[in-house]
């Protein structure tokens, strides 16, 4: 299904977001995205607020030189984040991290045009899976992920105290 006929569905109209790579030097922007992300939906992530509040430029720095940030910006705000990050282990696999969107931006084309930049991004790698942790009671994003042809793997995990309450499904994606 396309986004289009997604938000259709949906009764909401489309956004097209400006989708910008976030370069080593937005650290600050960054910064305010992630801790904007934290705290709209603290239990959707590993880091807390408090985490990330605490962390030290040089911290958002190195993530900027080595995680691929996607923005996604619509009337000159940003309203949406995605990262890609290599696998430790397996050459072949990369994982979407850091997903979220702003509440006017849900429901509305942003969350796929992030998937899909991500998705891009893998490709470009020669990444041939893309992996994601999504919690298990996040019943829209899992539809998400489900619409952009992510299956669950199997695999179960618990966030960290002291969310270790919410269980975490992965998913992946054949690229």
């Amino acid at each position: 299904m396309s986004r289009q006929s997604s938000c259709e569905q949906l009764g909401r109209e489309c956004i097209t977001p400006r989708l910008n790579a976030c370069p080593a030097g937005d650290e600050d922007r960054l910064r305010h995205i992630r801790l904007r992300a934290l705290r709209d939906a603290p239990e959707a992530f590993e880091t807390t607020f408090a985490e990330a509040k605490a962390r030290p430029f040089e911290n958002w720095q190195q993530q900027l030189e080595q995680l691929a940030t996607f923005v996604a910006v619509a009337d000159d705000l940003d309203i949406g984040m995605a990262r890609g990050a290599r696998h430790d282990v397996r050459d072949d696999t990369a994982y979407l991290i850091s997903m979220w969107v702003a509440s006017e931006g849900r429901r509305r084309g942003v969350g796929s045009a992030l998937i899909e930049a991500v998705a891009a991004w893998a490709r470009e790698q020669g990444f041939k899976r893309l992996l994601l942790d999504v919690a298990e009671g996040n019943a829209a994003a899992l539809a998400l992920y489900t619409e952009a042809g992510f299956v669950a793997t199997g695999v179960v995990g618990m966030l960290p105290v002291p969310r270790q309450h919410i269980r975490e499904i992965q998913m992946a994606l054949t690229l």
